[in-house]
């Protein structure tokens, strides 16, 4: 056996903010506003706004769970304590692919901008890592680790300081481009020339839940947060408002920056007009000075949240190990740094393992929202059986209108899975279903020593329904699908679909939830009950 060590409290709520705020002001600010423009036109607006509202109900509901329970990986543990350990098998597995592919992502992103004066970087007409560019990668990635290697409070302040640069760019840019506005803009070719079906479409694979995601991170270190029952909430409802403020000035920036010519033959196809949006429109304005910011914050932006996401994809490799589906070496803290070592070495594997196939932004991205997007929408059903279950739960945060929150928050997270379309769905939804058969068939050496195998499946039949059947709908539907199923049946389908998962999933949870002891893994526990946050 190895000699476990323990977190040490070290974040404070300004830690706790920019590790949300600097996770969702990545590569997203940078490309996100084109991808939606010419999916939606000027009604990208919307989507954002849609987008926003669905992460601060989500947010609300991590809320009163990681108040209650704040534990590494929590995103992974919270389904376990409600559900069994089989839960934390499947919500684990796909957490880590979209954590780990995040990392990924935002080194591609990176790269891309650096490419303005590296050129060799990315191979010509295309975005495409040159060799030399898959080293520069490959360097970012190993700095991630490095940084999160020593302690998390290197990790936490290195983030302040990137996220506050951050943070000015991307008010600059708009303050800029809203002094050249053009309000002709908004109308060619109609506010909404995609319709209903461009401004759904937006939110999943235009990179809007994409940049939103920013949940994850804070509820992951969790087991590191002082006085984490206040200090969580107002972090994760902080960081959603905020985000949502400025990504919505962001589009409306960029679609009335937007040189009026190029909108000539509409707005399909505009991101490809763009090789690096934000850079380009202060080019065509006159605003040479303007670029130097973006590129240099272009480039800083998303080395900040991959060097997040790689933290929070370690936590969520701990929390995975500890719920007993995963091998217990990735459960091992380094005593002295009280860093998840093991666990953090294969979040830096998997992070380049993704940049193998040299895989663009655009490639990726829709696959890593869908995936994230499915993690946290176990987080209103799971929090709904602690009603039932777990009734005398301490909840510093409580939030009223559960009742209601809970299975709105749980529709709006099934359609955007919905809309991310039938290629992503089909092989995401599908794996899950893999594995749980894979779980079965090695029954023998699961975890029953707190959940038997009987219940544990009892406890999950409702996910692998659900599973199946937004599948089903998905593959008759619009987004991908043969189109069968059209507007609104399909939004109506998917909607009687995740109620009925919900109420299944909240009534089929464990008799009595599981719990282990936070000071099993902390060093401090700074937790009191004084202060209690309500929201009505």
């Amino acid at each position: 056996m190895f000699n476990q060590g323990k977190f040490k409290r070290q974040l404070s709520l300004s830690d706790l903010t920019f590790i949300g705020f600097g996770s969702m002001f990545g590569s997203g600010w940078l490309f996100a506003s084109s991808h939606v423009a010419s999916i939606a036109g000027p009604a990208g607006i919307i989507s954002w706004i849609v987008g926003g509202f669905a992460i601060l109900l989500l947010g609300l509901i991590f809320s009163e769970l990681g108040a209650s329970l704040p534990r590494a990986g929590a995103v992974v543990r919270f389904p376990v304590y409600s559900h069994g350990p089989i839960m934390g098998y499947l919500i684990g597995f796909i957490t880590l692919i979209a954590n780990s592919s995040l990392v990924a992502i935002e080194v591609e992103a990176a790269r891309q901008y650096a490419a303005s004066w590296i050129p060799f970087l990315t191979q010509k007409g295309s975005t495409l890592p040159t060799v030399a560019g898959w080293l520069f990668q490959f360097v970012l990635l190993a700095f991630f680790f490095s940084l999160n290697y020593w302690s998390v409070k290197i990790f936490a302040r290195s983030n302040t300081i990137i996220t506050l640069f951050k943070f000015i760019v991307p008010l600059l840019t708009i303050i800029v481009l809203l002094s050249q506005i053009k309000f002709n803009n908004f109308t060619v070719g109609g506010f909404a020339p995609f319709g209903l079906s461009g401004i759904q479409s937006a939110i999943s694979v235009g990179g809007i839940i994409f940049a939103y995601l920013g949940l994850t991170p804070i509820v992951s270190v969790a087991s590191e947060v002082r006085n984490p029952q206040k200090t969580i909430p107002i972090a994760l409802i902080l960081s959603a408002v905020l985000a949502t403020i400025i990504y919505l000035f962001l589009q409306v920036a960029f679609i009335g920056g937007i040189p009026t010519n190029l909108l000539s033959s509409g707005w399909a196809g505009i991101s490809n007009k763009f090789s690096l949006p934000f850079r380009d429109i202060a080019l065509s304005l006159g605003f040479a000075w303007l670029t130097l910011f973006i590129i240099s914050d272009a480039i800083i932006s998303p080395t900040g949240t991959g060097n997040i996401f790689m933290s929070a994809s370690s936590r969520v490799v701990y929390g995975w190990a500890k719920s007993g589906t995963l091998f217990k070496i990735f459960s091992k803290i380094d005593k002295k740094s009280g860093v998840p070592r093991p666990a953090l070495w294969l979040s830096f594997v998997l992070s380049i393992f993704w940049t193998l196939p040299f895989p663009s932004w655009e490639a990726l991205v829709g696959i890593v929202s869908a995936a994230l997007i499915l993690s946290y929408a176990i987080a209103p059903v799971s929090a709904a059986a602690f009603r039932r279950n777990a009734p005398d739960l301490p909840r510093p945060f409580y939030l009223k209108g559960m009742s209601v929150i809970g299975p709105v928050s749980f529709i709006i997270a099934s359609l955007i899975v919905y809309w991310s379309g039938w290629g992503t769905i089909s092989w995401l939804l599908g794996s899950q279903i893999v594995m749980f058969a894979i779980y079965l068939l090695f029954k023998k050496v699961a975890p029953t020593d707190k959940v038997s195998m009987m219940q544990q499946v009892k406890s999950s039949l409702w996910l692998i329904f659900y599973y199946a059947a937004i599948m089903i709908v998905s593959y008759f539907g619009i987004f991908g699908g043969n189109g069968l199923l059209q507007q609104p049946w399909d939004f109506i389908a998917v909607t009687l679909i995740s109620l009925v998962s919900y109420y299944w999933g909240t009534y089929t949870c464990l008799p009595k939830a599981i719990f282990d002891d936070a000071s099993d893994e902390t060093d401090e526990t700074t937790v009191t009950e004084d202060n209690n946050i309500k929201l009505g």
